[in-house]
């Protein structure tokens, strides 16, 4: 049996707004984030989820308790934090994202490689295969673990998936499904 995951990035960050990568920061949302949340819920209204996953960063949490409330328990996992940008969290986004393809396999500074990210998550997807299996779940996190789950689970190279980034285009949507076979 298979397990169904749409992944939901979280809103608007203060940091965002400002041109910075938060990384493993602990940051709430913007004004705009909350906004974004609370109307991401109404769009989802009709689908049923079986879990909620969401990093347990504050931005994270924050978009899931906006979108689903106490309808359903929201639970926190270290595993889908965004990538630790190390002496860069909380940097000028260009500066990052000038070290994205390098980050690959050579972690940022006191930080960690996406390499380690797609770590994670592949130690979070066992864990869901293994207790969620037939299920419906909910993420809600950053890009890291998003671009994780195109290299897993879309078969796509780490450059594949940073070029086609949908934040390059900003062709946001409210979800993004993946499944596990």
């Amino acid at each position: 049996m298979g397990l169904k995951i749409t992944y939901f990035v979280h809103g608007t960050t203060t940091d965002n707004e400002k041109g910075l990568s938060s990384g493993w920061s602990d940051v709430g949302l913007s004004k705009l984030g909350k906004e974004q949340s609370v109307k991401l819920k109404d769009k989802l209204k009709g689908k049923k989820f079986d879990a909620v996953f969401c990093s347990d960063l504050k931005r994270a949490v924050q978009s899931a308790r906006l979108i689903w409330g106490n309808t359903i328990e929201t639970i926190k996992d270290e595993r889908l934090r965004e990538c630790n940008y190390g002496d860069l969290n909380g940097a000028k986004s260009e500066k990052v994202d000038a070290l994205m393809e390098s980050a690959i396999d050579r972690p940022f500074p006191n930080g960690e490689s996406y390499r380690d990210v797609e770590k994670r998550i592949r130690s979070f997807l066992k864990d869901l295969a293994k207790d969620y299996s037939g299920k419906r779940i909910a993420i809600v996190a950053h890009r890291a673990p998003q671009l994780a789950l195109e290299v897993i689970l879309k078969g796509k190279t780490w450059k594949q998936a940073m070029k086609e980034d949908w934040r390059l285009k900003k062709a946001w949507r409210p979800g993004w499904d993946y499944e596990i076979k």
